[in-house]
């Protein structure tokens, strides 16, 4: 086999391991609805469309959760002495993702669809098609910083007339074996997404 055809197969197996990534378009930082109508706004709810958010609202979700605000690399929330310490992971119906924000993508962990795992007891949360996951090693803060993040996804979804919910009735154990997560860390909340149900 010539140095050019091999070359080429390479390029392609590299490719391909990472055709699952989703990449995101750029999201909006400004506009939206003036925060103190927001704050009235936001509600939880549990009446899900099960249609996929676009991919604009996808991108803006997650920027407003946990996206990068500053040249200098300052997250959207603020974390205990700047360690960002925490990561967003991401349930779709095409897999589970993490968000790499500098990069703007989903990066792809799994092609199986997870969610059923955190519907088990609460089956409405299976409607919805996104579910925001807050993993980290961080036992002193980790649940303060996931506040935080999931505090802006919720004034968020009540800017874009979103449906959320913030969930921590789910099975634990489960959901980390299945993302393969180290034995120190822990998905310490979620939240699911969606487009209200039409009535």
């Amino acid at each position: 086999m010539n140095k050019f055809v091999l070359a080429a197969m390479m390029l392609l197996s590299a490719s391909s391991s990472f055709a699952a990534d989703i990449k995101l378009p750029e999201p909006s930082t400004s506009g939206g609805m003036p925060l103190m109508e927001a704050i009235a706004t936001r509600r939880s709810g549990r009446a899900f469309d099960t249609k996929m958010l676009s991919d604009k609202h996808l991108s803006d979700l997650l920027w407003a959760t946990w996206g990068i605000s500053s040249e200098d690399g300052k997250r959207v929330v603020p974390t205990a002495r700047n360690r960002q310490d925490i990561d967003l992971y991401v349930l779709l119906p095409s897999g589970s993702y993490r968000y790499d924000a500098k990069a703007n993508l989903l990066k792809q962990l799994g092609d199986k669809d997870l969610r059923y795992i955190l519907a088990k007891d609460q089956k409405f949360a299976l409607d919805a098609p996104v579910h925001l996951l807050f993993v980290t090693k961080d036992k002193k803060y980790g649940e303060m910083h996931a506040g935080s993040m999931y505090q802006n996804a919720s004034l968020y979804c009540a800017s874009e007339n979103l449906k959320c919910v913030v969930r921590g009735l789910y099975d634990r154990a489960e959901i980390k074996q299945a993302l393969n997560l180290d034995a120190d860390t822990e998905v310490v909340m979620t939240e699911a997404v969606a487009y209200p149900k039409a009535q």
